[in-house]
């Protein structure tokens, strides 16, 4: 069984099935990621570097905006990431805001 999980070709993020210890290495399709602190089974981790308000996508949408620099590998949680879920201040504030 992989380790991992990726949904969707356009994630930046995969879940891993398993816990992971820090560097594990894991081949996910094309992909090789090497993870650089312990996940939690069920927990995500980066596919590649995110940048600080780059959205972070899984299912192929995004699930939330990083709140911090994320590297490959690393730890991808409440720590890090701002959920944007559900969030209908944040659309009703553009709209208020009206174009710039």
């Amino acid at each position: 069984m992989n380790p991992a999980l990726v949904i969707s070709a356009a994630d930046n993020v995969a879940t891993a099935l398993e816990a992971l210890e820090a560097g594990r290495t894991i081949l996910l399709g094309p992909l090789t990621v090497t993870v650089t602190e312990a996940i939690p089974r069920g927990h995500k981790f980066a596919l590649r570097a995110i940048g600080i308000g780059e959205p972070v996508l899984k299912y192929g949408s995004a699930i939330g905006t990083a709140s911090s620099s994320i590297d490959a590998g690393a730890h991808v949680h409440t720590h890090n990431v701002a959920s944007t879920r559900g969030r209908g201040d944040l659309a009703r504030a553009a709209a208020e805001s009206g174009p710039e």
